[in-house]
Order: structure tokens, then sequence, then C-alpha cells
């Protein structure tokens, strides 16, 4: 039972900070549902089969959103491309039409201003280097047509990074990936370290000058799995200046269902399929469950992660990402976008002051946003944009080595 108080008080925060979630994956439900056929996904009625809907965004205090022009791994060069691409035009389709409820924002500026205007900031995330096929020319396109973070990779290693669910085979960063990571600065894309292996995080904050941003992780000394973040790297987050965004995952915020992941992933492999392959996986685990049973993960779980990053990194340095239409389950009172003012209270109730909850809101994500667009300004001064070229061993290619090839 909610504390009335501490609900009114969220309330009154979520009128004055816009409340902005790292990570919502509506943009793959529409091309699943109906390639991008609003008439047919028209999320202006309930849409009860999703965990997104305007209605639901307006009750639960959403104030800005990155969604996510996620396209899988499976899916490699040319083909991530066009991909991503048709996931970035469903981004500004929607926008266009639901023009009264959503408005495109570039910038941290741009967001209030939307804000302000009481419709929802709407940005877009690149979820995996693979959306970019090694070219530092598509990175920058993709910039330019609105996405303000890369994830560096997803669920497999590229040729350039490692992934956190993948076998080490850069041992963190190439060179190329470092290639990359600063190119991002000089745009001001903010690079995105949820998915990556510990040691491309840390190879990652090394090679950034700008702030970073774990667009949807939460705490490995909470939930010991290879997609959250470890200590020592959210105690790096005050030096950089960066926000980790705690998801909502079961699997990754209650003990419980990280075991039972493990478990699932193990019957499906034996079973020949790729627990990469989300579709399939997520058919299989569909019936696994039947006889395995995935246990409840609850507020409670989500506030040890979002406590445990104020813990180790600090006030200015935690934010949420949900995951929103990205798994097939959620803690119970947060199943859908309409359950952030119930986290938000159960904080308060915890002592955290009006302050606190406008930082995680939206405040630190706004103040990481700024600092990347403030590094590339000072960037553009002084570099030209980079013509780096990925050899096949993540290294960079040399002008002789590209001008033959």
């Amino acid at each position: 039972m909610q504390n009335a108080d501490s609900s009114a008080r969220v309330a009154a925060t979520l009128q004055t900070t816009p409340l902005i979630d790292g990570h919502n994956d509506l943009p793959w439900m529409a091309r699943k549902q109906a390639f991008y056929d609003f008439d047919a996904v028209d999320i202006a009625q309930p849409r009860p089969e999703l965990n997104t809907d305007i209605a639901r965004l307006r009750a639960g205090g959403v104030g800005g959103q990155f969604w996510s022009v996620y396209v899988p791994s499976r899916l490699a060069g040319y083909d991530a491309v066009s991909a991503t691409l048709e996931q970035i035009d469903c981004v500004h389709a929607m926008v266009r039409r639901y023009a009264d409820t959503f408005g495109l924002a570039t910038t941290a500026e741009e967001v209030e201003r939307v804000f302000a205007s009481g419709r929802i900031a709407s940005l877009m995330g690149m979820e995996g280097g693979h959306s970019i096929n090694n070219s530092m020319a598509t990175l920058r396109t993709m910039y330019s047509l609105g996405a303000r973070y890369m994830t560096l990779t997803h669920n497999d290693n590229n040729d350039w990074a490692d992934s956190a669910t993948d076998e080490p085979r850069r041992g963190g960063l190439s060179p190329f990936g470092v290639e990359v990571v600063r190119e991002m600065n000089r745009l001001g894309m903010l690079v995105d370290l949820s998915h990556v292996s510990a040691d491309t995080m840390r190879d990652g904050l090394r090679a950034t000058e700008a702030p970073v941003i774990f667009s949807h992780s939460s705490a490995r000394a909470v939930v010991d799995i290879p997609r959250n973040v470890p200590d020592d790297v959210l105690a790096s987050l005050p030096a950089n200046g960066g926000v980790c965004m705690v998801t909502f995952v079961p699997e990754f915020v209650a003990p419980a269902c990280g075991a039972w992941m493990l478990a699932a992933q193990a019957a499906a492999r034996e079973e020949g399929l790729d627990p990469h392959d989300l579709s399939a996986y997520f058919a299989f685990t569909e019936k696994w469950q039947a006889q395995n049973p995935k246990p409840a993960a609850t507020i409670a779980d989500v506030v040890a992660h979002v406590e445990h990053v104020r813990e180790v990194a600090g006030i200015d340095h935690v934010g949420l990402g949900g995951d929103y239409d990205g798994t097939d389950s959620f803690p119970v009172g947060m199943e859908d976008v309409s359950g952030y003012p119930r986290l938000l209270a159960a904080l308060v109730d915890r002592g955290w002051s009006d302050d606190d909850i406008a930082k995680l809101a939206g405040r630190n994500v706004l103040r990481t946003l700024r600092g990347a667009e403030d590094v590339a300004r000072d960037l553009q001064q002084r570099l030209a944009p980079s013509l780096a070229r990925c050899a096949p061993d993540g290294e960079v290619l040399s002008s002789s080595s590209a001008a033959s090839s």
C-alpha cells in the first residue's frame, strides 16, 4: 500500500522534472506486430499486449523517453544498417502521428522545451554497434537523423568490442572501437555501456572524454550476472560524470530470477537453441516455464539496485532505464510504463528527498547529455570527422591499407 503523502510528493516532482527513461523497445514491437503500421498498432488506444501506450505513459509520469532503435545482432552489414534506418523512421513517424503527445528531442534544451509544452520528449538510442557496419560515415548519418546514444554492443561481440554475453575476443575495445568512442564524443552522441563486457566498460571509460550512460543495467554486486555493472565501474562514474540507469528486467534485478535465467539458458542450449536469438529463446522459455515457473520480482528488488548504485556511485549518477517492451515480464507493481510513480514513492518512503527523486528521474541524465554536448562543441573546434576504417582484427586500417582495399 503506497503512502499517500509519498505518492503526492512524487506527483509534484514529476510536474516540474521530466522523468526520462533510458530504454524502451516499442519501435521493435511495432515492427514485429505490424511492420510500423500505427493504424494496426494504435498506441492512442489501450494496448494490453504491450507494456507501452499513451495512456499508461501519462499515468507513469513519463516526461522523456529514449526510444531504442534496436535491431538484433544476427543482422549484419547493410541489413543491420537498413533495419536501423527503418527503426529511426518509425520513431519519426510515431512522433508525427501523435504530435499532441510526443515531440522529437535531440538536445537537453529540446527535452526541457518539449516537456514544458506538456508532451513527452522523444529521443533515440541505437542498441548495438553492429548498426553502423563499422562505418564512421554511417555513425554520423545516424546522429544526423536523431540518434543520441549508441550501445557499443548488443548480445554478441562485434568486430571492435566485446559483449557481456559472448566469449571475449578483443579483451574489451579494439583500437577501432576506441576511435568509435572518440567520434561519438566529437558528435555529441552518448556512449552507452549497457550490454558490453566489464573490460569494454573499463576501456570505454578510459577512451571517452564525455560522460557515458548505462541505458538499462543494474548492479552486479546485487545480482551477479554479466549484464550488470561491477562496483569498480560504478565507482568510476563520479569522475566521468555519467549515469547508470537501473533497469527493471526481473532476471537482472532479482537474485532468484537471475538463477532461473541461467538455468533456462542452459536448457535452451541443450535443445540446440541460441539464447541470443531472443525470439526463439522467449518462445522456448514460454513453454519451459510450465514446468519451471519464473520467480516473481518486486519493487523492493529494483529499490535494492537503485540504492546500491547510489551508495557506490553517488546520487548524481543513478537513473532509470526500464527496458519496457524489451522482455517478457516485469516486477510486480511495475508491469508496464505506468509503474514509475510506485517505485519513486517506495524510495520516498525510505527517506529519499524530493531533490533526490528529481535527480534520479531525469536531472542526472539531462546533466550527462549536456556534458556530452559541451565536449562535442569543444572537439568540433579541434578535430575533423574521423576517416578511420576497421580492419578484420579490429585494428585501424592504415592510410596505405585503406587506399589499397
